[in-house]
């Protein structure tokens, strides 16, 4: 049986290489079917009305060339999977790494991504989270143009090879966790609109047209993709991009959000494995992570940016733009304890009050805590990690905070050696036009920002694209060895004291201690102790015993002398 929602048009033809047009029947639902079994790697598209342009099918599984061409049908059940034995991970406890396939390795590709699983295991990650793999026009961008949800990118590898990685992850008992985007649509190869209102008229996010939630047969494309990633490929969760621009007009009975975690807690049941939700949310708002008995949606985890500022800003002490909010020495201290910094509070930089308190009760790792990640480093103006502005010891400092944190940390690519490639915005539209705007939008956005537009690379040079390639010749040299070395020894600590992965908030507190030189913290969780001091001058705190330190302190007697921009954790 094959079949597509097409309501927009009058009439819908299948067609195959080396066949006849076959007329699909109206089943008086706006769907059109025919009892047609294709088989796997079967070419084929829809002719829509009178026209006689082909287009992929809106849930292709494969584009083997483009997004602009036929389908090909691909068997998701003929994959002889190994993972029988694999229970999951349970978030709790874990650390997230994420990364982008095409930038991670030299090949781009899904099975070179493999290659590098026991690095990962090294440094003690537990799920990888991947950038999405959605197909996009081109040959590569960072994911977020998806046109068609429902394929893997070719150049990946394609959805073979999507289950290989997924399967060979299992098997080194990694989780997977599939970053998805389904708030709006990328600018070319976008042709579901010529089969049915998947958009909604006159509504626009950031990205552009927001998606018609009130039209029962596009929310349910968008929860039978999530689904399809965890029941078809085996993932372990999903991350949903920007979930505060999926506008309803509450015509609904329950929020989407919340019917893709009802049908995901549904699954994880019958395949007897936890199943992990995690939202990017800039609403601040408990909501996402709240069981649906206490009226939250159910989600399992958000993303915390509210962390990452406040870091950031205690880091480098730039204070512009967002990060303005968070130059209160206290920010560190606040999101330390009680996980939002804006939880009700004004916000300067949206000239509003912001957000909602988390509540006591919630467990500290549903909040997703990193120093840096795709977002933050990819969207500043020429994509420059931390590494660009900060000493190997404030570096240091960066990892300890990271992976002592309360919520439940997160790593972007080559952070855990400092790299020293940028990972800038790029993309490889073949529209000369749609390259030009994409790149003259995004200087005016920096502009705006005051940044210097001269500094702006272009997307679509494919300079772009390879300078923010990993250089993993890093890993073994120097500084980069050592900083390495650290993060091993802050996940295995991470592994070893209960304190560091606790959920709840008895003993953690924080405090900012006065200083004319910079800024100094304590810290606490439970027995665990962490200073950190950002000055230029030695600190002396009470004596304890030295769990790990990003510079070896001096104990002299009862006291022990932080070295200047350091961290060490006590207990």
């Amino acid at each position: 049986m094959i079949e597509v929602w097409a309501p927009r048009v009058e009439r819908v033809r299948l067609r195959r290489p080396g066949h006849d047009d076959l007329a699909l029947t109206a089943a008086g639902d706006d769907w059109w079917r025919a009892d047609v079994a294709l088989q796997d790697g079967d070419e084929y598209g829809f002719v829509l009305g009178d026209g006689d342009d082909v287009r992929p099918d809106p849930r292709s599984r494969r584009q083997p060339r483009g997004v602009h061409d036929v389908s090909a049908w691909f068997d998701a059940a003929s994959f002889d999977w190994s993972d029988e034995s694999w229970t999951g991970r349970q978030l709790a406890g874990g650390l997230i790494y994420e990364l982008h396939l095409g930038t991670f390795t030299p090949e781009g590709t899904l099975d070179a991504a493999i290659d590098r699983f026991d690095h990962l295991i090294d440094i003690g990650v537990t799920h990888i989270e991947l950038l999405p793999v959605n197909a996009f026009n081109g040959t590569h961008n960072w994911g977020y143009d998806g046109v068609l949800w429902y394929a893997v990118q070719e150049t990946y590898g394609g959805p073979a090879a999507y289950q290989r990685f997924v399967d060979a992850a299992h098997a080194a008992g990694l989780a997977v966790i599939q970053d998805v985007v389904y708030n709006h649509l990328g600018p070319s190869g976008n042709y579901l609109p010529e089969y049915g209102p998947y958009l909604r008229d006159g509504s626009r996010n950031t990205w552009g047209d927001s998606l018609n939630l009130d039209e029962e047969a596009v929310r349910s494309f968008i929860v039978e993709n999530a689904l399809m990633w965890m029941r078809d490929f085996h993932v372990d969760g999903l991350r949903l991009d920007a979930v505060h621009a999926l506008h309803e007009s509450g015509s609904h009975p329950v929020h989407i959000l919340q019917e893709i975690a009802e049908r995901t807690d549904a699954l994880s049941s019958h395949v007897g494995r936890p199943l992990t939700l995690i939202a990017e949310s800039d609403l601040n708002d408990p909501i996402m992570f709240l069981p649906r008995e206490a009226g939250g949606y159910g989600l399992v985890a958000q993303w915390s940016d509210d962390w990452h500022h406040a870091v950031h800003v205690a880091l480098t002490e730039e204070a512009v733009g967002y990060y303005e909010d968070f130059a209160d020495p206290e920010a560190l201290p606040k999101v330390w304890t009680k996980g939002f910094y804006h939880d009700g509070t004004h916000s300067s930089f949206r000239e509003r009050d912001h957000g909602k308190p988390v509540p006591d009760e919630s467990a500290s790792w549903r909040l997703v805590t990193y120093a840096q990640d795709h977002d933050q480093v990819g969207n500043r103006a020429a994509g420059d990690r931390l590494t660009a502005t900060l000493s190997t010891d404030r570096l240091a400092v960066a990892a300890v905070l990271t992976l002592t944190a309360p919520g439940t940390p997160m790593l972007f690519m080559g952070e855990e050696w400092g790299a020293s490639t940028p990972w800038q915005f790029f993309t490889s539209h073949p529209e000369p036009e749609l390259a030009e705007a994409t790149a003259k939008g995004r200087i005016a956005e920096f502009v705006k920002m005051g940044w210097d537009e001269s500094i702006v690379p272009h997307p679509n040079d494919p300079e772009t694209f390879q300078r923010s390639k990993l250089d993993w010749s890093e890993v073994s040299q120097g500084d980069h060895a050592r900083l390495l070395d650290l993060y091993r020894q802050l996940a295995r600590l991470r592994r070893e004291r209960p304190e560091l992965t606790h959920p709840g908030p008895g003993g953690r507190d924080a405090e900012v201690v006065p200083s004319s030189s910079g800024r100094r913290y304590v810290l606490r969780r439970g027995a665990a102790r962490v200073v950190v001091n950002l000055t230029s001058e030695p600190w002396e705190v009470p004596a304890g015993d030295v769990w790990i330190a990003s510079v070896e302190p001096t104990v002299r007697g009862d006291t022990l002398v932080v070295a200047p921009e350091s961290a060490v954790v006590v207990g």
